[in-house]
């Protein structure tokens, strides 16, 4: 039997925060595991900010998108899952036998007695900015995404946005930037309260409700920027080197519109143990939506091993409702000799 051919107790599709730690638990749980991601780099859409600061994990006073996400593939790896890379998985069939087959966009099939989706927000498109001439400096002057700080060392940065990363990156510009000027068309800030504290305690230019509206330049290095007062549409020209844009992002479901799973607002309705409405199908992490969601990672680190279990019972009704903790687990202590 070729290896694509066998079949695994789990699959889980999606390799980012959730999905890597629930691969962990479920070799806490002695199941045959596979992951499944659809880009080249596991990790999901934490390394679109790899030098952003996480600082809400317990345990972890403060940790990098980077160094979290190196730290979560050691820890997935511990009971040497089956990794796949570069696959996307756009249909799932269920078998006479009660087994999925995994069907990926270039012809590749996986077999599984269940699955776990942890495919988060979708395909991570940024908003763009929809101003004349913008694409010209995209990828020069205007980014969407940081993934290296020393960029912005020295230079004038404009941050347009309200969310939790212009929040962010207005903190952690702060101290290497020249100048860091935050634009947003709105007073409130919707960022984390401690942070946006930070932020306005901070040497960044608040300049709100500002609307960015025109940029300047020569079509490749930008000069500046044109602001208007939302309120009453008085304009002010802002010098700058470099524009961030934090507009959010769209996120896209993919093919599990066509899966027969129930969604909520393009997230995947979830039951109590985090079924979904396939009998063998789980979900977790940022893909799900249920009553009083909680939209951290520290959150999906729970919702991916009460799936786990809940894949288990579903193999096993006669199981363990959950793993051993892992200071009494005897693979994990063995290890440790």
């Amino acid at each position: 039997m070729r290896e694509e051919e066998a079949l695994y107790d789990v699959t889980i599709i999606g390799g980012g925060p959730a999905g890597l730690f629930t691969a962990l638990y479920s070799g806490m749980r002695e199941l045959r595991t596979k992951i499944i991601e659809g880009s080249s780099r596991l990790g999901g859409r934490v390394l679109l900010y790899p030098d952003k600061m996480i600082w809400d994990i317990g345990g972890i006073p403060i940790i990098s998108g980077r160094a979290l996400v190196e730290q979560l593939i050691v820890q997935a790896s511990t009971f040497h899952p089956t990794i796949v890379m570069e696959q996307r998985i756009v249909s799932v069939d269920k078998r006479e036998d009660g087994t999925f087959r995994l069907t990926a966009s270039g012809g590749e099939q996986h077999y599984s007695r269940t699955i776990i989706l942890a495919t988060g927000k979708g395909e991570p498109v940024p908003k763009k900015l929809e101003l004349a001439d913008a694409e010209c400096y995209e990828g020069m002057h205007v980014h969407y995404i940081v993934r290296d700080l020393e960029r912005f060392r020295g230079k004038r940065v404009i941050i347009s946005g309200g969310g939790n990363s212009a929040v962010d990156w207005a903190n952690a510009l702060g101290s290497i930037a020249a100048q860091v000027t935050v634009v947003h068309r709105r007073d409130l800030f919707i960022g984390l309260e401690a942070n946006v504290a930070r932020m306005y305690g901070g040497p960044a230019r608040i300049m709100t409700p500002y609307e960015l509206k025109a940029i300047h330049g020569d079509g490749g290095i930008v000069e500046g920027a044109t602001v208007v007062h939302a309120e009453n549409g008085s304009a002010v020209r802002l010098e700058a080197d470099e524009l961030l844009v934090n507009h959010g992002f769209r996120g896209d479901p993919g093919p599990l519109a066509t899966w027969g799973i129930e969604l909520e607002e393009d997230r995947i309705q979830v039951g109590a143990g985090m079924v979904t409405s396939i009998p063998g199908i789980f979900a977790a992490g940022d893909a799900v939506h249920y009553d009083g969601k909680l939209k951290l990672i520290a959150g999906g680190f729970m919702e991916g091993p009460t799936a786990l279990n809940s894949a288990k019972l579903y193999m096993d009704p006669a199981a363990n409702t959950m793993a051993a903790v892992s200071t009494h687990h005897a693979k994990l202590l063995g290890m440790m000799r």
